[in-house]
């Protein structure tokens, strides 16, 4: 076991232990010539690097009496930076109001309201100048509410400066004062645009390099000169349909596109064989790294960042059913109904319960997985259905300590209409209109249930 260096001493606030995060080459990966480093920005104490910039910004703010105590800090944020503001500012005494859309990660959303964070959520595919475009809401909150200030990420000079003054420092001094590359993204363009003017200094060789999710307008902007009309993606946290003031795309060498399903690929790669369990920007930035260092011809040490901590995607990136949904995993196609089904049995997706089973635990699985149905197999055959109106009747009309003892089998609906996974897509119309949920079979087998959701997340995908 290798020798730890010494630790450091107790410190008196979580504030004090922003920075200063760790290094990790990564090894057993597909790196061409090149070694390939990750700086861990997800040990930070909010979880992410976005703490260095919410530090910096609060404290400038301070200090040149834009916030006074007691104020609210207005912000808008599509990822960690929300996190980050909360996690400096609830210490500090501030009240947090932030606009966030609605792509944002259900356990986001849901750490932000367990700090005590006033969430408002609006929506994600409207650019900037429509009412709810999630920057312009924020600024007319900060304007309305007593004691508002909106601290604007995308052109507070102390965000870059954050990084010009610590992410940068620190990473050239772990690599020993040799390094050729960094790989970043943009969401304010504050990390690239501190680390590059720190680097165009103190190490004129490193290149910073771009790794933007295919649908921004920032890479085709370098790669082409041209502006592309801006389109969607799942990535949270970088990527934009707009040149914020902070992001001099002049410091940028090389820039690559990269796909959703490359950047959840390489987020579970990094998982998989470094152990790191990091989020969706970081996956972007590390398949646009390894292409990086796969093209090279000469050796090269390059650097990236882990932006944040996977575990505020567990419900995405990690769930195999929600990138079924998204179109984000490799499936066979059979060009029938089986393809709308987003949990099968076969694959072990399905949450289905058995007729000896309890009420108690059909209401558990229930919530768990966020369904409002189960299909009641037995021993593999489909015997029924049990959706939340059979369980409330069967509860309601039973003893209070008998309601969710009770079997399954009792409550659930037996006579089923079913359709066979070769039927046309417009026999699932019929079944929607009756507020059914589609049971699919092949012959007797039964396949899964399609929802109405499944169906728009088909013709989303299909368009």
């Amino acid at each position: 076991m290798n020798a730890h260096p010494p630790l450091s001493p107790p410190v008196g606030s979580a504030l004090d232990l922003i920075g200063n995060t760790p290094m990790l080459e990564l090894t057993g990966f597909d790196t061409g010539p090149c070694r390939l480093f990750v700086k861990l920005e997800n040990a930070n104490p909010g979880g992410s690097i976005k703490d260095r910039i919410a530090l910096s910004m609060i404290e400038a703010a301070e200090a040149d009496g834009s916030l006074k105590p007691g104020g609210t800090i207005v912000e808008a944020t599509a990822g960690n930076t929300g996190l980050g503001l909360a996690q400096v500012g609830v210490l500090k005494g501030y009240r947090i109001l932030l606009v966030v859309p609605d792509k944002m990660s259900r356990e986001k959303i849901q750490h932000l309201r367990a700090m005590g964070v006033d969430v408002r959520i609006t929506r994600s595919d409207v650019g900037k100048g429509h009412p709810e475009y999630y920057q312009d809401m924020a600024l007319r909150l900060a304007a309305d509410v007593p004691g508002g200030f909106f601290i604007n990420q995308f052109s507070n000079p102390a965000n870059p400066k954050a990084h010009e003054t610590t992410t940068g420092p620190e990473i050239l001094e772990q690599m020993e004062g040799d390094l050729d590359a960094v790989v970043v993204g943009v969401g304010s363009g504050g990390t690239l645009t501190g680390l590059g003017r720190y680097f165009a200094k103190a190490s004129p060789k490193t290149k910073m390099v771009l790794a933007d999710p295919l649908g921004s307008i920032l890479a085709p902007l370098i790669n082409t000169g041209k502006t592309i009309e801006p389109g969607s993606w799942v990535v949270e946290g970088i990527g934009e349909d707009f040149i914020p003031d902070n992001c001099d795309l002049k410091l940028v060498a090389k820039a690559y596109s990269i796909t959703d399903a490359e950047s959840v690929a390489a987020a579970r790669e990094l998982l998989a064989k470094a152990g790191v369990l990091a989020g969706s920007s970081s996956g972007t930035l590390l398949a646009a790294a390894l292409r990086y260092c796969r093209e090279q011809t000469e050796p090269k040490r390059v650097v990236t960042l882990v932006c944040d901590t996977g575990s505020r995607y567990l419900s995405k990136v990690y769930n195999d059913s929600w990138l079924a949904e998204q179109g984000l995993t490799e499936r066979h196609l059979h060009g029938d109904l089986r393809d709308l089904i987003a949990r099968a049995p076969s694959d072990g997706g399905a949450i289905t319960v058995g007729p000896q089973d309890t009420l108690l635990t059909a209401y558990n699985r229930m919530r768990q997985a966020d369904v409002s149905q189960l299909p009641v197999l037995d021993d593999g055959r489909l015997i029924g259905l049990i959706d939340e109106s059979d369980l409330l009747d069967a509860v309601e009309d039973s003893k209070p300590d008998r309601r969710f003892a009770q079997d399954v089998a009792t409550a659930m609906t037996a006579k089923l209409n079913t359709l066979q996974a070769g039927d046309p897509l417009d026999a699932l119309l019929p079944v929607f209109e009756k507020d059914q949920v589609a049971i699919v079979l092949d012959g007797r087998e039964f396949l899964g249930l399609i929802t109405r959701i499944d169906l728009i997340n088909y013709l989303r995908r299909a368009a």
